[in-house]
């Protein structure tokens, strides 16, 4: 009856039934995965928030395939703010960034064609991929005195057995680290000798620690391969739940413009944009920093605990480049799902093991640096404390 490619394991893991459990019992939690700004403390402005809706022109439905011609313009001023220039003709609109994948791997793939994902990283790449009939395979990043980098004998490898594209994610979520400038070079002359396309997931762009040091380079202004980078209010705004993201296209002349023609038709499709979320964002884009001053404060201070914790634990921390979450990785004496699992029971601190981010190693534990200071000081003392029991 049902379609194979929703063929997935829908029972719970131990995890999650042990969390429903404490929750419906009532049980203080101390959730280090928060990763919802909407429910972190966050004060958002409500004149900056609600005037946008007052807009008389929401009454008025105008659509354009790519989005409205403003709306697409402070996307434009959003990157120039950033040194990075873009034509707002180069600018595609969507409901999320989940949708701009759905979009580009209907523009970039047939049916069981290859996508290339970075491991670790985030789990929902390949619900997306399947659900778009797209097969996937893994290249790796690595850590080692350098930082975070990509393997690329292990690109390479997966490039010769076939490949359409290869997904970036920069900041990385959960490493939290970003795109080296060598890194693109090398990804460009891969990308053209096997015609593969990058998708750049950029969502995490304003949550540079320090831009200086890490010279962040976007792939909106790549030329050297057909390249998409992906943004949008989820996380520039911190408001997930207006649902605007975007794609912006560069590369060679030819390929854009072959891109762009049918990225246009792929989003008339669904004109899947609502009016007074487009309204809104030059509004709500213009005072990001209010909301972003606030989270880099919270992401600052619950990432320099953390290494301090780390540290006098005995623990091996991670350094964050960009985004929002922490890592570390420890010597568990037993599978990180049990640890996980037993710390939940025992200390009511919620963790993300690492298995659910493909890490190849055991012992990761991924923590989201967004949560409330204090659940995450309390948090970080129970870990603390397991581990020397």
């Amino acid at each position: 009856m049902f379609s194979k490619r929703t063929e997935w394991e829908l029972g719970e893991n131990p995890l999650a039934l042990e969390l429903n459990k404490l929750q419906e019992q009532g049980v203080s939690l101390f959730d280090l995965t928060q990763s919802n700004p909407t429910q972190a403390g966050i004060a958002y402005p409500p004149e900056l928030i609600l005037k946008a809706f007052l807009d008389p022109q929401n009454l008025i439905y105008a659509p354009h395939p790519k989005g409205m011609l403003k709306t697409r313009e402070a996307v434009a001023h959003y990157y120039a703010d950033k040194g990075i220039k873009v034509s707002p003709e180069n600018i595609v609109l969507t409901s999320s960034s989940s949708e701009a994948y759905g979009f580009l791997f209907r523009l970039l793939m047939d049916p069981h064609d290859r996508l290339l994902l970075p491991a670790p990283s985030y789990p929902l790449f390949s619900y997306l991929a399947g659900l778009n009939d797209v097969d996937v395979a893994y290249y790796h990043i690595y850590f080692d005195d350098k930082g975070w980098r990509i393997d690329f004998d292990s690109l390479e490898d997966s490039a010769e057995r076939g490949a359409k594209a290869i997904v970036l994610v920069s900041p990385n979520n959960p490493t939290g680290s970003c795109i080296k400038a060598e890194e693109i070079k090398r990804l460009n002359a891969l990308c053209t000798r096997y015609g593969m396309a990058i998708i750049s997931d950029e969502v995490f762009i304003d949550y540079i620690f320090d831009e200086a040091a890490t010279k962040y380079q976007s792939l909106a202004l790549n030329t050297g391969a057909l390249s998409f980078a992906l943004g949008g209010l989820s996380k520039a705004m911190a408001l997930p739940q207006m649902k605007l993201g975007w794609i912006i296209v560069n590369g060679p002349k030819k390929e854009v413009k072959g891109a762009l023609d049918r990225l246009e038709v792929i989003a008339d499709t669904y004109l899947s944009v609502n009016t007074p979320v487009q309204h809104a964002a030059a509004t709500w884009l213009a005072g990001r920093g209010i909301v972003r001053d606030q989270i880099m404060a919270r992401v600052r201070a619950n990432e320099a605990l953390l290494g301090d914790v780390a540290r006098k634990a005995g623990v091996r921390c991670f350094p964050v480049e960009g985004g929002w979450y922490g890592l570390i990785q420890l010597s568990m004496g037993m599978p990180e799902d049990e640890w996980a699992l037993k710390l939940l029971k025992e200390k009511h601190v919620v963790v993300h093991p690492g298995f659910l981010f493909d890490f190849d190693e055991e012992g990761f534990l991924v923590l989201s640096l967004l949560t409330k200071e204090d659940v995450f000081a309390e948090g970080l003392r129970r870990i603390a404390a397991f581990i020397e029991k």
